[in-house]
């Protein structure tokens, strides 16, 4: 069944107006149908339509239900934003597929998109969700810049990795260095990677430097991999 999107549907009893019309214009649903609804916060509902409206559309919810997350561990991405936009909304997309906690666009020496939107990433992630059908949408910050995400995971009591590209430094590949079930955090650098001066700076707050493979991979797909090798270890540990 098609889900729909309504973040504040038990406080306000309908859906938003891009749902609403898709579910009364688009899927032609009438009064007295049965739709299926999730908040992004973990809960999915059964809904009754008391108002067909392309707009707000009026809802009555017939049962509430949690639904955890199939991992337990928190997973976040932070990555530097690609040059064009539609890798890094590809990115997003496939992120909330495969199963992610945060995702962090970090702001580097390097980097060359130094802004973004995070409204259109979530639109993204919101429809990544419901084709998934999870419950629960990923956190997308702001554009961070990286001496402020280091700042503020100098707490953080996961494992913090850092992915680098240089030829010289001894590096791990991640599926060793990973204890599955761990908090987790991955960066992920600009396609002219992080500057020496950043990687210091990170190994000197605690994280450790990872390899994902032999080949060089794109931003976009680096933190693919990254997540999805995460997602495969605590499977596989499960």
């Amino acid at each position: 069944m098609i889900r729909f999107y309504a973040p504040d549907i038990e406080s306000e009893l309908t859906l938003p107006e891009s749902d609403s019309n898709h579910c009364v214009r688009v899927l032609r649903h009438e009064v007295g149908d049965t739709i299926e609804v999730v908040d992004g916060k973990g809960h999915e509902f059964t809904c009754k339509l008391l108002d067909k409206h392309s707009k707000h559309t009026a809802v009555e919810i017939v049962e509430k239900r949690s639904e955890i997350l199939p991992w337990s561990n928190n997973i976040i991405i932070a990555v530097a934003p690609t040059k064009l936009m539609d890798r890094m909304e590809w990115m997003v997309e496939k992120l909330t597929e495969i199963g992610v906690n945060r995702i962090i666009p970090i702001l580097c020496e390097h980097s060359e998109r130094k802004e973004i939107k995070p409204e259109r990433l979530e639109k993204i992630a919101v429809a990544a969700m419901k084709q998934s059908l999870k419950a629960t949408l990923p956190i997308i910050d702001s554009m961070t810049p990286i001496n402020k995400l280091i700042e503020d995971t100098k707490e953080f009591h996961g494992q913090k990795f850092v992915a680098y590209c240089d030829d010289v430094s001894d590096k791990e590949l991640l599926a060793k260095a990973y204890r599955p079930g761990k908090d987790v955090i991955i960066l992920i650098g600009p396609e002219g990677d992080f500057s020496s001066a950043e990687i210091t700076r990170l190994l000197d707050t605690g994280f450790h430097t990872i390899s994902l493979g032999d080949c060089r991979l794109r931003t976009e797909t680096a933190a693919l991999v990254a997540c999805d090798s995460i997602q495969i270890l605590n499977q596989l540990n499960s």
